[in-house]
């Protein structure tokens, strides 16, 4: 394992770990033992800095790098985990905006590539514990931890926060978490911690319930954002979905201060308006070009998130709209095509992973009614809408995270 490079140290791991990203369900782990064995083995370092915890179907992230911002603001070193990466691996490990060095994943790896093959680790498992070693070392104030997939039996579950986070609950990754709203909240739920406050996003009546349920058995405190609006905040991530994930970070300030935290108005300001200068957030309603024409990608990818999709582009000035739609194959296509305006142009690609929904596969469901072409790569496909675009157009690209990642 010596004398690899950081490329060849990454290949390793994408090549000796199960990915969830590129395989699916087989690199999913129901329960939490790899991890504790593994930062047992390390040190428990995600005992040694503060950390607040968050879920959700969708804007997990966004708000994961909203609080991380604010945070920075105010003068904490903040580390701050996420997933997927969509460029580099290091993306999933920052300190203050800035990735975690080259040296220390060649080094991390090199150093414990045996317990990571000894003990079967999955690629997600090895990427939060190596996050919580990271931060550990670089002795970061508080670290913001986002969930991989659900909550209860999630990686990053083994940590102890000062306040848990649940944006809101869709159908999303059903395989592993449930079928209804309920049982995913449920799944959700488990981040809910004794005697730790709780702040929820969105809630349904069904799954306002199971949090109440949850909060109540383990004596926590639990905030319903939408029941305690906050001043409108301006910030520069500009999906309207944005205000939603801003009026839960806002709720989630002030609970921080409640606690231990020195937050003043004026970091929570520029914090949500230096969302992306602070923590490089990409691929959130990113406006790749702003105009002739105005190109823009999002990783919107289940009913939940296309819906607000949909509505922003209700919203969205334009005179014809070209879609660029790849897809990964355990997503309903039908179903995600069914938020999309039905006399667009389309251009169906498919992402470079194994997981890819296969060109040719796709051409056999896409319906007849639809202006559709076919493209191997997500290039050509962006090529193509760019050469049939007039100048008032809007080129969307999107339908997984992959092919947001190729396009940026």
């Amino acid at each position: 394992m010596n004398s690899l490079n950081y490329t060849e140290t990454i290949d390793w791991l994408f090549s000796n770990l199960p990915m969830f990203q590129k395989v699916g369900k087989s690199a999913f782990k129901k329960d939490l033992t790899n991890i504790e064995a593994l930062t047992a083995y390390l040190g428990n370092p995600h005992k040694k800095f503060r950390t607040i915890h968050v879920a959700g179907t969708n804007g997990k992230g966004s708000t994961s790098h909203m609080l991380a911002s604010v945070l920075q603001e105010a003068g904490y070193k903040v580390g701050l985990t996420t997933s997927p990466h969509l460029k580099d691996f290091r993306e999933r490990i920052r300190v203050n905006g800035e990735l975690c060095s080259k040296d220390f994943v060649i080094e991390f790896v090199a150093k414990h590539h045996q317990k990571i093959i000894d003990q079967h680790a999955s690629f997600f498992e090895i990427a939060i514990a190596m996050a919580f070693a990271y931060f550990a070392e670089q002795e970061v104030d508080v670290a913001v931890i986002e969930t991989g997939l659900g909550g209860r039996l999630d990686s990053t579950n083994i940590i102890s926060p000062d306040l848990s986070v649940i944006t809101n609950i869709g159908l999303d990754h059903t395989q592993f978490l449930g079928n209804t709203l309920s049982e995913i909240a449920g799944e959700k739920a488990g981040i809910i911690k004794a005697n730790t406050p709780v702040v929820i996003g969105e809630a349904t009546p069904e799954t306002r319930k199971i949090f109440e349920q949850h909060a109540e058995a383990r004596n926590a405190k639990i905030i319903f954002a939408e029941e305690h609006q906050q001043p409108k905040l301006a910030s520069d991530l500009k999906g309207i979905y944005q205000q939603k994930n801003i009026q839960t970070v806002l709720n989630a300030i002030k609970e921080l201060k409640n606690l231990v935290y020195s937050i003043d108005q004026n970091a929570v300001e520029k914090g949500l308006k230096n969302v992306v200068k602070n923590t490089k957030l990409r691929g959130r309603w990113d406006i790749l070009q702003k105009e002739n024409p105005t190109i823009v990608a999002d990783t919107a990818h289940n009913p939940h998130g296309l819906k607000l999709i949909a509505e922003q582009l209700s919203q969205t000035n334009y005179s014809r709209l070209h879609l660029v739609l790849g897809f990964v194959n355990d997503k309903d296509v039908l179903e995600s095509l069914s938020f999309f305006p039905k006399e667009a142009l389309y251009y169906f690609t498919q992402p470079d992973v194994p997981r890819k929904f296969e060109i040719n596969e796709l051409k056999k469901i896409i319906p007849k009614n639809l202006d559709a072409r076919y493209y191997n790569s997500v290039t050509e496909a962006i090529d193509a809408a760019k050469s049939a675009a007039f100048p008032d157009d809007l080129i969307y690209i999107g339908g997984s995270t992959f092919v947001v990642a190729e396009a940026i």
